[in-house]
This record gives structure tokens, C-alpha cells and sequence, in this order.
């Protein structure tokens, strides 16, 4: 557990320097509002809000990639509400719990 919470904050001092060397991050394009029945999907209304931040180390070919896969649904559910530390939109943050609380 350790060193799972060190991996994520060393990843996190990662990511915010790439991106902050690069141009500013952008949202996902779609605006989904959630609703309490809304069913949330993994691959169309997840994965594009990591991939439009944390793109360059934990997708394929990224240096984060073989320890921590944001391109798996297994991984988000792993990891859960700890991503809040860079997904600090309070809309994305409620998509991804309402995707964490389904079965």
C-alpha cells in the first residue's frame, strides 16, 4: 500500500511537470451531465478525461504506462477517489464516482 501511494505521488510530480511544460491541458470535448441513472462507460466517458490529462505517462508507450495503465478500466477502479489529486474538475470527479460506484 506503500508504495503504491508512493508510485502515485511520484507520478503525480511527473504529470504536473509535463504538463505544465506543455500548453495548457484541455477537458474532454463532450460535456455529459450525470444524472443518478445516467450509466457511465468506461471507454467513452472515462478514458477521455485521462486521456486529455495524463496522456504522455500512463497511456501506451508513456513511462508510467506498465505500472499504471489509465487506458484500464481495472486500474481506475484500483486507484478510485486517489485520482482526485489530479483530476480536480468537479464535474469529471462526479462522472468517475458514479462510475466507481456501479457493479
Amino acid at each position: 500500500m506503500i508504495l503504491l501511494v508512493l508510485a502515485i505521488a511520484l507520478s503525480s510530480y511527473s504529470c504536473a511537470r509535463t504538463i505544465g511544460a506543455s500548453s495548457t491541458a484541455t477537458a474532454p470535448a463532450k460535456d455529459v451531465r450525470v444524472t443518478d441513472q445516467t450509466r457511465v462507460n468506461f471507454e467513452t466517458d472515462i478514458q477521455p478525461i485521462f486521456k486529455a490529462r495524463c496522456q504522455n505517462c500512463h497511456f501506451p508507450g508513456g513511462r508510467m504506462y506498465d505500472k499504471l495503465p489509465f487506458d484500464k478500466e481495472e486500474t481506475i477502479r484500483k486507484l478510485g477517489t486517489k485520482l482526485f489529486t489530479r483530476i480536480r474538475d468537479e464535474q469529471d470527479q462526479k462522472l468517475i464516482k458514479q462510475f466507481l460506484a456501479q457493479s
